[in-house]
């Protein structure tokens, strides 16, 4: 088969598109990916560059540069309007095939790990960093930068960062789940409490497909984002913006101390979180919030062996 000169087949289309793709476009492919997933979205659903940017907590350039690789994998597609949609079901995609975990995504795996086994301590410079991850300057600082908007770090004067105080001790743990109790199970308590039933189905097909494919499959991060997502989703159907912060805040401190603890996990320790968690939504879908606080509350003095 003959080619016009100039025009590359499809193949070779796609591949010049990945290569002139950034590898933060490539990350952010990625998690645009997990998001639209784990928001359970359907086929033809609307995909919003700016809400994309405010989530993520970039600008739109690096966005718009992951959505047009998303578009060029079959996962999005251009609407008669000029807007994308989603143009295939994500509920059993493996990501892996879409779009694989980059060597910067691993980094920062592997960066949040050796934080919360301690082997790295509170404040570090990028002089350590470097050496010790093989990396540049500039690919340490835009790691740090990312853990800084998340909240898992701050920037210190000249080269240096420190890491936020993570869940490390038995003492700082079980202050964390105390004081979890009072606000989650409060926010139910909220005049202005009121539950979204498409972000109840969403929560519950996540759930379900983590207690489908086990530990094996789901990764720490993966677990992490639908286990944190549930008790984000039901403070935020309070209404109570500062609430809802509270229990951000609460997530970002388990994150690397979850990442250290996820291999440890059992199968049926995540069944039976998963199941806790179903119970909950299935209260807070019909409108018995005082069967839900209880519920919660015996949920979180589980979890944290209080």
């Amino acid at each position: 088969m003959r080619l016009e000169k100039g025009r590359p087949n499809g193949i070779m289309a796609k591949q010049k598109a990945e290569a002139s793709t950034t590898p933060l476009q490539r990350d952010l492919a990625r998690r645009i990916l997990e998001h639209l997933r784990d928001q359970s979205a359907p086929v033809g659903s609307r995909v919003s560059a700016p809400e994309l940017a405010g989530i993520f907590k970039v600008s739109r350039s690096p966005v718009a540069g992951a959505l047009g690789l998303l578009v060029e994998k079959g996962v999005l597609a251009p609407t008669g309007t000029r807007r994308l949609q989603v143009a295939r079901d994500l509920a059993g995609a493996n990501l892996d095939d879409i779009a694989p975990v980059s060597e910067t995504e691993e980094l920062y795996a592997r960066v949040m790990r050796d934080r919360a086994r301690g082997e790295l301590p509170q404040e570090v410079s990028e002089n350590e960093l470097m050496p010790r991850y093989g990396v540049s300057r500039g690919v340490v600082r835009k790691l740090m930068m990312r853990f800084a908007a998340e909240g898992l770090a701050e920037r210190l004067q000249g080269h240096g960062w420190r890491f936020a105080p993570s869940l490390d001790t038995a003492g700082t743990l079980k202050a964390s789940y105390e004081f979890r109790l009072i606000v989650e199970c409060g926010a139910f308590r909220t005049p202005g409490y009121r539950a979204d039933g498409l972000r109840i189905e969403q929560l519950r097909a996540a759930h379900r497909r983590v207690m489908s494919m086990g530990r094996g499959v789901i990764g720490a991060a993966e677990w992490f984002h639908v286990n944190s997502s549930f008790h984000e989703t039901l403070a935020g159907f309070s209404g109570n913006p500062f609430l809802t912060a509270t229990v951000q805040h609460q997530n970002n401190l388990r994150r690397m101390w979850e990442a250290a603890i996820y291999s440890h996990l059992s199968v049926e320790r995540i069944r039976v979180s998963c199941e806790e968690h179903l119970a909950i939504l299935a209260a807070v879908e019909e409108g018995n919030l005082e069967w839900a606080e209880s519920l919660m509350r015996e949920h979180l003095k589980k979890a944290g062996r209080l």
